[in-house]
């Protein structure tokens, strides 16, 4: 969908996929800055719309495509689930990833104190340039976002990981790690959409060993 070759395309798959056969079935899916979250029992016939999927199963690994937004991995301490989160700043600012977790916590009778989140490699927070409009909808939702803007020039500068970690605050005693690199600032190890217009995606996964 990104005017790829769509041979090459799967053959990057079928590279991922065969680089560790404990890697169980990669679930691809057609991401649409929704706040969509499905959960993987049977492996699918078709490529299925949503941003988010989680599992019980070790038969499924779960993955999610970016060239700047913020991939969201969770867990918890006894691996029991997984879930793969494809954070935009729409999807971040709807609410995917709270909704997610608070989901998934309904479901398995989990308390937040027992979970694990891994905040990946995203547009940094001196490249990802908003318009007053994304500033404002963060803040009307959450007033501590405006900690996560800074003003640059006739716009702001948006820290994607500060965000996240705003919608992460209500789950208490939870776990968050995270890595500070930048796609945009790194062409050499990441796409970037913002950067180059044109592009790959990046894919981050996770599956239950």
């Amino acid at each position: 969908h990104v005017t790829d070759d769509p041979e090459l395309v799967l053959k990057n798959r079928l590279l991922v996929q065969n680089h560790d056969p404990s890697f169980p079935n990669f679930t691809w899916l057609n991401q649409t800055h929704s706040c969509d979250l499905i959960k993987l029992t049977e492996i699918p016939q078709k490529t299925m719309s949503a941003d988010a999927s989680w599992t019980q199963s070790t038969q499924h690994t779960c993955v999610v495509m970016t060239a700047d937004c913020l991939p969201v991995l969770v867990t918890d301490k006894k691996g029991s689930f997984v879930a793969a989160i494809h954070a935009g700043w729409r999807g971040l600012c709807d609410g995917i990833i709270e909704k997610s977790i608070h989901h998934i916590c309904q479901e398995m009778n989990l308390s937040s104190d027992q979970l694990l989140v891994w905040l990946g490699p995203c547009i940094g927070p001196t490249a990802f340039e908003v318009g007053s409009e994304v500033r404002d909808e963060f803040i009307q939702q959450h007033a501590l976002s405006r900690y996560a803007f800074v003003a640059f020039q006739d716009k702001w500068l948006a820290d994607l990981h500060h965000l996240a970690k705003v919608r992460l605050a209500p789950f208490s005693g939870i776990n968050i790690s995270e890595s500070l690199l930048c796609t945009y600032s790194d062409p050499a190890l990441f796409y970037s959409y913002r950067r180059d217009g044109k592009t790959g995606r990046l894919a981050t996964f996770i599956c239950i060993s």
